[in-house]
């Protein structure tokens, strides 16, 4: 499956578009992540339990998606985003969204 995040692939042509497809996901954060983040957070330096957490989310939201388009029988999807928002204090939703569709060499 090509992703891509523009709204053309070069040297493919888009032959159809079936819609619209997005995964998601919702973290929470952990007690023991959020004290070490504390800590961290004192002496300055990079969140690294913070961003293994999100780029685990991106990872899991982008495979939710793509299983999406696979099941409309896409081999591509373009325009892909991802947002991020707040649910409740210490819980976020990351949401990848793009359009599925299918490509042929050009």
């Amino acid at each position: 499956m090509i992703i891509v995040t523009t709204e053309t692939i070069a040297n493919k042509k888009i032959v159809k578009t079936l819609g619209l497809v997005r995964g998601n996901t919702v973290r929470a954060r952990h007690v023991g992540k959020d004290i070490m983040a504390g800590l961290r957070n004192i002496v300055g330096g990079e969140i690294h339990e913070y961003g293994k957490l999100i780029a685990e989310s991106r990872e899991q939201s982008l495979d939710r998606m793509i299983q999406e388009a696979a099941e409309l029988g896409a081999n591509a999807v373009v325009t892909t985003r991802f947002t991020t928002s707040v649910l409740m204090g210490g819980a976020a939703e990351l949401l990848a969204t793009g359009t599925a569709v299918i490509v042929e060499d050009a």
